[in-house]
């Protein structure tokens, strides 16, 4: 039998928004679940856009939270967004994780905002901590920096300039 179709299949892998995004021929890549139970997708970044319409058409009306960490000095950079369903009843909320990773030479995830409103500052600050390029984004600029900062303070790979760290103190 052919492993593809196993997958393809498997609850183990796959939760329902998988199952339904596969329904649909949307690209993306499951990921399985977190110690809570909540289904984890990976979305190319060129996909993103196209495939973010299609939780909130599902129902995930709510993003929780976005937010990006660098995955290994000289590896990927990852932008999570953590996708809810608000519904009249909140204690049967619903929810979903999603990761892009992108190169760390060239990041750029299209931006959500005009899907999802709270992404704004969320992007911004994966922009001003990691060189995120959110293209689309708005008001993409940094947020915590001053705009005369040079690099990405959260990256495994950064040096902090005219730092000198302290050696034999005593």
């Amino acid at each position: 039998m052919n492993t593809t179709n196993i997958d393809k299949f498997n609850i183990e892998t796959r939760g329902r928004l998988s199952a339904w995004l596969t329904k649909h021929k949307f690209s993306h890549r499951p990921l399985g679940f977190d110690y809570r139970g909540v289904e984890t997708l990976q979305v190319k970044s060129e996909e993103w856009l196209s495939v973010a319409v299609a939780p909130y058409a599902y129902g995930f009306n709510y993003l929780r939270s976005q937010c990006a960490y660098d995955s290994a000095p000289g590896g990927p950079l990852v932008s999570v967004y953590h996708l809810t369903q608000i519904r009249d009843q909140p204690d049967q909320s619903e929810e979903v994780c999603t990761k892009i990773f992108v190169p760390r030479k060239d990041p750029r995830i299209p931006s959500v905002y005009w899907v999802w409103k709270s992404s704004d500052l969320q992007e911004r600050e994966s922009y001003d901590m990691l060189g995120i390029i959110h293209e689309g984004h708005p008001h993409l600029r940094r947020i915590l920096m001053p705009e005369s900062w040079v690099g990405w303070p959260l990256r495994k790979d950064y040096v902090v300039p005219n730092f000198y760290e302290l050696q034999d103190a005593y």
